[in-house]
């Protein structure tokens, strides 16, 4: 029960501190985690990339998705499935396949989109809102990715401003850690 308290109190400090980065420097952080990510091998070698769809104080993953289909990258973004508490990933290929969905996230039209197995997808983003040097995050709190990336085969890396990453976070049994994580300051 500690660690669900401590997990919550380390969730609003950094949304307080997120929410405090002025929309020139949030533009410029996310320019430069851009560069680092398309540098990356994860991203080169991938064919297929999944992704969230970022709203709010959230790093925007647009210019991302942007990229992917100029390079010919297929993209894909997660629904959740609530009653299951998991989430189903589907290809999108434009922004009129997407609507408001659970929590009022953005997420694929699945009448618009095609399902895609979780084997199929070569490099997953993993939001989160911290992560620590072994790739464990604080996420939001529903446990979604965690039960996704649980059977996982493929890549998985966490893309975050420098200032979200810790030296340790509380583990629990579930969590699963990302594979690398990227920063504005990644080489």
């Amino acid at each position: 029960m500690t660690e669900k308290i401590e997990k919550q109190g380390l969730r609003k400090k950094m949304i307080t501190l997120l929410n405090s980065i002025s929309a020139e420097e949030k533009t410029a952080i996310e320019i430069k985690l851009e560069e680092n990510l398309f540098r990356s091998s994860e991203w080169k070698s991938a064919k297929r990339i999944g992704v969230t769809l970022s709203q709010g104080f959230e790093w925007n993953t647009f210019g991302i998705i942007k990229k992917a289909w100029e390079e010919g990258k297929t993209v894909c973004a997660p629904k959740c499935v609530p009653e299951h508490k998991a989430m189903i990933f589907y290809d999108f290929t434009s922004m009129e396949q997407l609507e408001k969905g659970f929590y009022n996230l953005i997420e694929p039209k699945p009448a618009q989109t095609k399902k895609v197995g979780k084997t199929e997808i070569d490099l997953v983003l993993v939001p989160g809102l911290i992560f620590d040097e072994k790739g464990y995050r604080v996420g939001f709190g529903g446990g979604y990715y965690d039960r996704f990336l649980k059977d996982f085969p493929n890549r998985t890396v966490g893309l975050i401003y420098s200032k979200q990453v810790t030296s340790a976070l509380p583990i629990e049994p579930f969590d699963i850690p990302v594979q690398k994580v990227i920063t504005e300051k990644s080489e």
